[in-house]
């Protein structure tokens, strides 16, 4: 795709218009589990698609994000957002060397197109520059999310964050070092 501007977001950005175009819906048909430490594949359907209320909430994550420290990474086509991450300001794991990426996000209509490929290298840049070592991903158990995230070099997770895993045990839990 042509000109396509990434940026960082400012809190003046992360306003209610911010996902108004934007275009969750995923659907899955093949999911990777984890069951007794052993990792497979299976039949699995569903659909994730955000509605405005659910759009509404992950805007006022990124507003907290920010505000606690962390960042917002944006992809543009004119104004419109079409692919987006964050990072946590907040440091954990034995060592302190994680930071959580909790959401990384391309519209449907235009992935698989490198936008979240460059959004992933941004946040992994600037996270390292904040002094992280690794990045936490609880990945969507999709086997297209999980692709993703191998084809940029995330391996299972060394440390689990029982507080991120909690929110969604069905995530496969992983992470890059910087």
């Amino acid at each position: 795709m042509k000109n396509i501007k990434y940026r960082f977001l400012d809190l003046k950005d992360l306003d209610s218009s911010l996902l108004k175009k934007f275009n969750r819906y995923q659907e899955t048909n093949r999911v990777w589990y984890e069951q007794n430490g052993e990792y497979g594949r299976k039949a699995d359907h569903f659909v994730d698609d955000w509605d405005d209320e659910k759009k509404e909430f992950v805007i006022h994550s990124l507003v907290n994000c920010v505000k606690s420290g962390g960042f917002v990474a944006g992809a543009f086509a004119d104004s419109d957002l079409i692919g987006f991450a964050n990072v946590e300001g907040e440091r954990f794991g034995s060592n302190h060397e994680y930071l959580e990426l909790p959401y990384i996000h391309v519209s449907n209509e235009i992935r698989n197109s490198g936008i979240g490929r460059k959004l992933f290298e941004l946040c992994c840049k600037k996270a390292k520059q904040l002094g992280a070592k690794k990045l936490y991903i609880a990945a969507h158990p999709s086997e297209e999310t999980q692709h993703f995230y191998r084809s940029v070099g995330c391996t299972y997770a060394a440390e689990i964050n029982q507080k991120i895993f909690e929110k969604e045990p069905l995530d496969i839990q992983m992470e890059i070092t910087l």
